[in-house]
C-alpha cells in the first residue's frame, strides 16, 4: 500500500533531482529517494550484496564488500542481459524498502524519488502525481562531467539508456524546470507544495 498522496520525481541524470527533492523535504515533504535505498543495498553489508555476488562474482564486490560500482556501471552498460540480472535482484528489494518507507512516512506528502519512473513501467500506477524535472541535454552533460568526472561521450552513453526527454516531458504531471538557478527553483517548487497540498487534503 502506499500513502494516499503520492507524487513520482523523475528526470534524467544531471537534471537536479536530489536538489529539487531537498527543496521539497525543507518545505515539510517524506521524500523517499530509491537511489539512496539502491545504495544501502549494495553498500557493505547491504542486504543485496550476497545475491549480487552470487550472481556476478566476487570480483564485484570490493574489499569491504561494497559493489564495485563502477565495474558494475561498465558491465551493465555493455549487456543488457547483465543489467536485467542485476535488476532482478535490486528491483524488488527497493520496492519493499520503498514501501515500507512510504508507510512510515510522516510528511503532508510523499515524494519518491525514482530516475527510471517511467522506464520501469509500473511506478506510474503507484504514484498520485508525476513530477519530471528538466533541464537542456547540454546541461545535464556538463553537470554529470564536472559531478562524477565522466567524458562528454560516458555521460550521452548513459543518458542514451534513459527515455527521451520528449517522452519524459509528455508522461509527466508536472513540471520543473532547472535552467535558470536555484532561486528559480525555489519559486518553482513552493508553488508545487502549494499544489501539493491542496490535493492531499
Amino acid at each position: 500500500m502506499m500513502p494516499a498522496f503520492s507524487v513520482g520525481l523523475t528526470g534524467g541524470i544531471g537534471c537536479g533531482k536530489s536538489t529539487v527533492a531537498d527543496l521539497f523535504a525543507a518545505l515539510g515533504a517524506t521524500i523517499v529517494d530509491t537511489d539512496v535505498i539502491a545504495h544501502a543495498l549494495t553498500a557493505p553489508q547491504g542486504a543485496a550484496m550476497p545475491a549480487i555476488v552470487a550472481e556476478f562474482g566476487p570480483d564485484f564486490a570490493q574489499p569491504d564488500g561494497a559493489l564495485d560500482r563502477a565495474r558494475m556501471r561498465t558491465l551493465v552498460f555493455s549487456d543488457a542481459t547483465a543489467r536485467a540480472r542485476l535488476e532482478a535482484i535490486l528491483h524488488p528489494r527497493i520496492r519493499a524498502a520503498t514501501e515500507a518507507a512510504g508507510q512510515a512516512a510522516t510528511g503532508a506528502y510523499v515524494i519518491y524519488v525514482v530516475p527510471l519512473l517511467i522506464e520501469s513501467g509500473s511506478w506510474r500506477e503507484r504514484v498520485t502525481r508525476v513530477l519530471a524535472i528538466d533541464c537542456s541535454e547540454d546541461t545535464q552533460v556538463a553537470r554529470v562531467m564536472r559531478r562524477s568526472h565522466l567524458s562528454a561521450d560516458e555521460v550521452r552513453a548513459i543518458m542514451a539508456t534513459q527515455v527521451t526527454r520528449a517522452r519524459r516531458l509528455a508522461e509527466a504531471d508536472d513540471v520543473v524546470d532547472n535552467d535558470a538557478g536555484l532561486e528559480a527553483l525555489r519559486t518553482q517548487v513552493q508553488a508545487l507544495h502549494e499544489r501539493y497540498l491542496a490535493l492531499s487534503l
